[in-house]
């Protein structure tokens, strides 16, 4: 069968392609941005990628079209499918039917930290022999590749995102994916453009969890009153708890090390790279969750141990002249919060150099913006950068709203100009960590030249 897939170069839909290839079908797609890393990935396994979304794409005629929540009405390849009658499905209904149906999904929902639990859940089955099939929102450093798939294989760890599933679905793409197994990592405000309110999220939550069978598993952290508010709906499966509480819990020793415990009973030690209280979370929940699957927890533990990470999680992107810079995906406050805890336990008294750029939907619209300054507590500089005009333009004036922060924030609308200042502020020792859920422009590479530059300040 030959698939287009509209908007292909987003990470689930690029996900899905390399899924469908791996699944023999013939896959093509266009994009409005053709860009690396996913069209890399796609190239590599012979799929061909057009830009943008011209009506003449019909002559390619496909068995289908599989469209991706970017596209919209008014798009204009869309407008030409829906006047030629022409068939079509989203990207989350295609999956669900033709790559998840009849396996034992895992799928690891929440706000936050979904890629990174995905990555430490697909790696866990991995290393306990397992080989699971997976689509990740981003690329775990242990595979090299953010999607995998063979017929063969009963398992599928998937990130199940609740954001909505195509124009003409507004359910939150989860719903698609029947997990037997299904982390409710967090759960939060998030999701402005779509979502008026938390509630409305945490309707969505019970969607999922009324298709989890009853001999499935929930694993949900133990103190949570909004996920607690969607079990209280009606909850039919065994419920795993996770974090101070729960059933699996976390002794720190230190910020790399932590003592997991099992109903009380120590079950070993993890001793790996990661930092901060959140990615013991994870890691606890992924654990929960590879143990329904059968993996034993110090199988669980020991793979953790060898667990390498994932591509813009506190990624070292480099250091020059002692200035260490990081790439990281934090976008919402909380996020942002956690992000820069964690690395604030992990270097001490050393100087954090935040460069924001408010990307998301949810932060353009100002929706979390007053919650700023509050999250970046942690930072000893703030470089806040937003576009003065285009479809990243900030609705609010991060100026105005870094002002708490007083003369350690400051705002930018030239990238230049605000590679310059990091450039010349930096000095040895510091640590400076990007924030975004973009590209930003490259200015991580950008930073590193600049940091190396005759004259630069460290």
């Amino acid at each position: 069968m030959h698939l287009h897939i509209l908007g292909i170069c987003g990470t689930f839909m690029g996900g899905l392609a390399l899924v469908a290839r791996a699944a023999g079908h013939r896959v093509t797609g266009c994009d409005a941005g053709v860009y690396p890393p996913m069209s890399t990935q796609l190239r590599e396994q012979g799929i061909d990628l057009i830009e943008g979304y011209g009506a003449d794409q019909l002559a390619l005629k496909p068995d289908l079209y599989v469209v991706g929540n970017v596209v919209s009405r008014g798009n204009p390849l869309m407008e030409a499918i829906l006047d030629a009658g022409l068939p079509y499905v989203s990207g989350p209904q295609w999956l669900g039917e033709h790559a998840l149906a009849g396996r034992h999904v895992l799928a690891v929902a929440g706000t936050h930290g979904k890629t990174t639990t995905s990555s430490m859940l697909a790696w866990i089955l991995e290393h306990a022999g397992l080989r699971p099939n997976f689509l990740i929102g981003g690329v775990a450093l242990d595979f090299g590749v953010s999607a995998r798939y063979s017929r063969e294989i009963p398992h599928f760890v998937i990130e199940a995102d609740e954001y909505d599933t195509a124009f003409f679905d507004k359910r939150s793409k989860f719903v698609h994916y029947r997990p037997r197994t299904a982390i409710l990592n967090n759960l939060e405000y998030d999701h402005a453009d779509i979502f008026p309110d938390l509630a409305a999220i945490e309707t969505q939550f019970h969607h999922l969890v009324r298709i989890v069978p009853g001999k499935g598993r929930l694993v949900v952290p133990a103190r949570s009153p909004a996920i607690e508010r969607v079990l209280a709906c009606g909850c039919w499966s065994e419920t795993v708890s996770f974090g101070e509480d729960g059933a699996w819990q976390a002794v720190p020793d230190g910020d790399a090390r932590f003592t997991v415990l099992r109903d009380g009973t120590p079950a070993g030690m993890v001793d790996w790279a990661l930092s901060g209280a959140h990615n013991r979370a994870n890691a606890l929940a992924a654990l929960a969750a590879a143990e329904h699957a059968g993996v034993a927890p110090a199988a669980g533990i020991a793979a953790l141990n060898a667990f390498q990470g994932v591509k813009r999680r506190m990624e070292l992107r480099g250091t020059v002249r002692g200035v260490r810079v990081y790439d990281d995906f934090a976008h919402h406050p909380t996020a942002i919060a956690t992000t820069l805890e964690g690395l604030r336990a992990r270097v001490g008294g050393a100087r954090i150099l935040a460069v924001l750029e408010p990307r998301s939907n949810t932060m353009k619209l100002g929706t979390m913006a007053a919650r700023l300054p509050d999250a970046l507590g942690q930072a000893d500089l703030v470089f806040c950068y937003g576009e003065a005009q285009g479809r990243h333009a900030l609705g609010w004036d991060p100026a105005q709203v870094l002002a708490p922060l007083g003369g350690r924030a400051t705002a930018w609308h030239d990238l230049d100009a605000l590679v310059d200042a990091v450039a010349q502020a930096a000095r040895e020792g510091d640590h400076v960590v990007v924030m975004s859920n973009g590209g930003f422009g490259g200015v991580h590479g950008r930073l590193l030249e600049a940091l190396a530059a005759p004259g630069a300040r460290p």
